[in-house]
């Protein structure tokens, strides 16, 4: 195994770490919120609304997938159907007040998570890591 590919080996395990951490963490935020419902409340808010046909391009997910984690959000009182005030045939999705407020909560609570683990970490290394997840990141947007 070549170094190159033992760091590449060692970021996959690294990521899927911090993958399932962040699923962990989520789920003890808001014990009804997983990570991918947490995602989609997010984008829906950001959006200031979107279909869910707009969600699941997005992401990648099969619209069925999309269904589900909403129909979950919607009995979850966390999101609702609005029709689209420009074409009467289409519901757009938007988060509740109490959808809003979940949200608000678990950012907060995500937001004070990282500053407690990043804390020992200087400027350079902080704003290196940053470059590095937003140059990863925009790489695999390209690749889709």
């Amino acid at each position: 195994m070549t170094h190159r590919d033992a760091s590449v080996e060692t970021i996959q395990q690294e990521m899927t770490a911090f993958a399932r951490r962040a699923r962990a963490t989520a789920a003890r935020m808001h014990p009804e919120l997983s990570l991918v419902s947490y995602t989609l409340l997010a984008h829906l808010d950001d959006q200031q609304g979107c279909r869910a046909t707009d969600l699941a391009a997005h992401y990648y997910l099969d619209k069925s997938t999309v269904s589900r984690q909403i129909a979950a959000l919607e009995k979850l009182g966390l999101v609702e159907r609005r029709i689209d005030p420009d074409d009467h045939r289409v519901q757009v999705l938007h988060p509740t007040e109490e959808g809003a407020q979940a949200l608000a909560h678990v950012t907060a609570s995500r937001r004070q998570a990282f500053h407690e683990r990043l804390a020992d970490w200087d400027e350079e290394d902080l704003d290196r890591f940053a470059s590095y997840l937003v140059r990863y990141n925009a790489t695999q947007e390209q690749l889709g």
